[in-house]
């Protein structure tokens, strides 16, 4: 018969709260991988165990005040080119293995640019296992003998787990096994020699303290999160050769204790860590890779391993797990291989490559972002909202920023030259995300049972099993509960034989009335030392609760005080909270005005670098606008002193013209008065005048002759470029015989941008009164210019002046008929000579018809 078993209190379901008042910051690990050759260019350089410093290559090099720049983060930790897989894992993984089997979660991802190593760093490669084996290695080695059988525990589709009694497991494992798939024994599977290299480790580290009295059921599942999308690379769709339908993406949700999870994911029961990684082999070959221009197989999308475990303690026998569901402790480890960010314009991607680069890029945006905003509000102490929903990676591993676990993070860097832009970023990133800091999680609550049930138990069994063994006694299981009053039993004397084959037998009956008179007396002595032992039990049960009462008191004594103490230190608290809190205020204020004032000093800083730019160019324009100035000074004097030298030249040549004609008047004069008065001079007739041209003076000329030209126009001294020939409506035609006349001249009446454009010369003619009251006339000349604007402006030159000019005089008088009055012929001579010097025609310098052109007035004819 079986003996009864206390059931253990039923207590509250446990929350998972993390403890606000401690705070552990993100551990971030820094792996340099090793260069492909040894002419490659390194940038990244390991100073010390925490620090790495990073220099611009040849070529790529930034200067700041004339110095040479270099740049270097701090890490917790960092790993070079020469770690192993051990080290790295014994550092980074083994903590977070070990809160795992404490009941404690934790994340591990790996972040860099592609081809920096994330995905060796995590997997590992032949004979050298990465971090998700060896995590592997050590939780099998650690709860190897306390596992759970298959299905005791059962995962629902809600992110918890139940457990099942050892009849439900075994028809669960019978259901399993009658299934058409042939299932192979756990000794006798034989390892994928693909990956039998990565899980032969060979170190055997385990938990230690790994609690006894429980048990341990370990579940492993495998999603990637690709182009925004999660889908179960563990998901086994049905073959279809002519239509193959392509997964279904996957849905996150959250739970009841609002923990993320992806509903509808494959979640497999492993119990050894070849069958665990073969499941993670599996899953591993449906990731999508690709081959782009740096990386050969790089990882288009973020994979995420998750490992659940779950643990029950044993009931108060230490046989069976305990029914209650509110017992079961599941944790969960998530090793995550973040896909690799990269430029388009290194990758040259195009089409879906192009798409996945941007769908990564993208999501290790929204991870960055939400690690600033994080900072911001730890840094500020605001309550700004984190946009974990703007990408499914992020929202996935809310829960673990939000204070459910830890979280560790490796960057991957490649210290080749042409990465340096995008190992610049990641440092920043992993130096801005050290500064984080997640809620430290509480550890799980005790149970109430005894501990080192387990052992006690099977201690007793093998020591009872022996004790039967050496009597010869029955050792099955139906037995055993018999065992004790047997062993009571024993200490009787041996009950004689009772049978009486005789009537006048006398031996039997005293024999068997002396073995029960000897019971008697061992059952008597038995009771009273039972008695006995009842009353010492009652007297030291007493003395115990009269101890216990007097502790008691004296506990609720020292609590009373304790208490007290409590309330002063808590209003104490209380008092410095409220201090707290206004300094943090302050704190807080003072962090704004100078937040204010250094934006304000960048502002002046930029101002003012803007203003010097300004002044370095006004200063350069001025340079540049004064040797522009001095070099058109200099063209303008140059060309002054030619037009100075030409006017002189021509003021000299006027000069001269004008003495060559005074001359010539006063030879003529001389000549007129010198001649005899009684030869009368004989007026020529019209057809000599033609016939004969008028002889010239004998005196050579100042300048030499001009060749001869036509007398009917003057042509202006420009007409051989474009001309501009600006004659206003109200100009005078002076119909005289001399004309100004340009040829491939635009004629107009107003100046306009259109004729200006196209010469480059310009003449404006201007009439006015002079003060003989002849009409005078100049042609203004000048230059056509293209100003800058786009425009034209005129520069004026020069002017002719053109003046009309009659002979004016006395009348002439006609001799008289009568040669006989000597008066007459007296005012004759008189009149010719007054007409013959009054005719005479002044010409200007420079004139067509030379210096040496003459007209002297023709004689009067007498009347008949």
């Amino acid at each position: 018969m079986k003996s009864a078993r206390t059931k253990t209190p039923r207590r509250p379901a446990p929350k998972k709260p993390s403890n606000p008042c401690v705070k552990d910051p993100v551990g971030v690990y820094c792996r340099v991988r090793p260069l492909s050759g040894p002419d490659q260019e390194c940038c990244i350089e390991v100073i010390d165990e925490t620090t790495v410093q990073i220099h611009p290559p040849e070529g790529y090099r930034i200067f700041r005040n004339g110095e040479y720049r270099e740049t270097q983060y701090s890490f917790k930790e960092v790993f070079g080119t020469l770690v192993v897989q051990k080290q790295l894992f014994d550092v980074v993984a083994k903590p977070l293995v070990e809160d795992l089997i404490r009941g404690k979660n934790g994340l591990l991802f790996t972040y860099g640019v592609t081809g920096s190593g994330k995905t060796h760093t995590m997997t590992g490669s032949p004979g050298d296992g990465g971090l998700l084996p060896r995590c592997l290695d050590m939780i099998f080695n650690s709860i190897g003998p306390f596992q759970a059988k298959r299905f005791v525990f059962k995962l629902d589709d809600k992110n918890g787990v139940d457990v099942q009694c050892e009849v439900d497991a075994l028809l669960e494992r019978q259901k399993r096994d009658a299934m058409p798939i042939p299932k192979t024994p756990l000794g006798k599977r034989q390892i994928d020699p693909e990956f039998v290299d990565m899980i032969n480790v060979q170190d055997h580290c385990k938990v230690e303290d790994v609690d006894e009295d429980n048990v341990y059921s370990v579940f492993v599942s495998y999603i990637e999160i690709y182009n925004n999308y999660i889908y179960d690379l563990l998901e086994e769709a049905p073959f279809e050769p002519i239509k193959p339908k392509p997964p279904q993406s996957k849905i996150l949700r959250e739970d009841q204790n609002h923990n993320m999870y992806v509903t509808g994911c494959t979640e497999v029961e492993v119990k050894s860590t070849e069958e665990a990684f073969e499941v993670f082999w599996r899953g591993q070959k449906k990731r999508r890779i690709a081959n782009t221009q740096l990386n050969r197989e790089s990882s288009r999308s973020h994979s995420v391993f998750i490992i659940k475990l779950a643990q029950a303690p044993l009931d108060a026998d230490g046989d069976n797990v305990l029914q209650e569901k509110e017992q079961i402790t599941l944790s969960q480890l998530s090793l995550v291989d973040l896909a690799g960010s990269e430029r388009t314009n290194r990758t040259k991607a195009e089409g879906n490559r192009l798409r996945e680069a941007g769908n990564i890029n993208q999501s290790l945006m929204t991870l960055r972002t939400c690690i600033e905003v994080l900072r911001e509000n730890q840094l500020y102490g605001i309550n700004k909202m984190v946009p974990y929903r703007d990408s499914k990676l992020t929202h996935l591993f809310k829960n673990y920023f939000d204070g459910e676990g830890k979280v560790r993070m490796i960057v991957c860097v490649n210290p080749k030259a042409e990465d340096y832009e995008e190992s610049l970023q990641v440092m920043r990133f992993a130096e801005m995300t050290q500064e984080v800091e997640v809620a430290r999680p509480a550890d799980r609550p005790i149970c109430g049972l005894t501990p080192g049930r387990r052992f006690r138990n099977q201690a007793f069994r093998e020591e009872l099993q022996r004790k039967l063994e050496m009597r010869g006694g029955p050792i099955n299981e139906e037995t055993e509960e018999q065992a004790v009053p047997e062993l009571l039993l024993q200490d009787f004397p041996p009950l004689p034989s009772c049978e009486l084959l005789d009537i006048n037998d006398d031996q039997t009956l005293p024999k068997v009335i002396e073995v029960l008179e000897k019971r008697h007396k061992v059952r008597q002595m038995m009771s009273e030392e039972i008695a006995r032992t009842v009353r010492s039990f009652k007297t030291a049960l007493q003395d115990f609760h009269s101890s216990v009462a007097s502790k008691e008191n004296c506990i609720q004594a020292k609590l009373s005080e304790k208490e007290k103490t409590i309330a002063g230190q808590k209003m104490e608290l209380e008092r410095l909270e409220k201090k707290i809190k206004t300094l943090e205020y302050k704190i807080h204020i003072l962090e704004k005005t100078a937040t204010i004032y250094e934006e304000d000093k960048r502002n002046l800083q930029q101002e003012l670098e803007s203003k010097s730019q300004q002044l370095q160019r006004q200063a350069s324009d001025k340079r540049r606008m004064e040797a522009r100035l001095q070099g058109m000074v200099a063209e303008t004097s140059v060309k002054w002193e030619k037009e100075c030298e030409r006017r002189v030249a021509a003021k000299q040549l006027e000069m001269q013209n004008k003495l060559w004609v005074k001359d010539e008047k006063l030879k003529q004069l001389k000549a007129i008065v010198t001649e005899p008065k009684n030869e009368k001079p004989e007026r020529p007739s019209r057809v000599r005048d033609r016939e004969k041209p008028v002889q010239r003076s004998v005196s050579p000329p100042p300048a030499p002759s001009a060749p001869p030209v036509r007398l009917r126009h003057r042509r202006s001294r420009s007409a051989g470029e474009r001309w501009v020939d600006h004659k206003p409506p109200s100009n005078v035609p002076t119909e005289t015989v001399m004309q100004p006349q340009v040829p491939h001249a635009i004629t107009v009446a107003a100046a306009s941008e259109k004729a200006l454009a196209k010469c480059d010369k310009y003449m404006l003619t201007h009439q006015e009164l002079a003060s003989d009251g002849e009409i005078e006339t100049k042609l203004i000349k000048g230059d056509v210019f293209k100003t800058r604007g786009g425009g034209q402006a005129v520069q004026f030159t020069e002017i002719e002046t053109l003046k009309q000019e009659s002979p004016t005089g006395r009348k002439r008088r006609s001799s008289p008929s009568n040669p006989d009055q000597p008066e007459d012929a007296a005012d004759s001579e008189w009149t010719d000579v007054e007409t013959r010097c009054s005719v005479a025609v002044e010409m200007r310098a420079g004139s067509a018809l030379g210096p040496g052109y003459q007209h002297h007035a023709q004689p009067k004819r007498r009347k008949p």
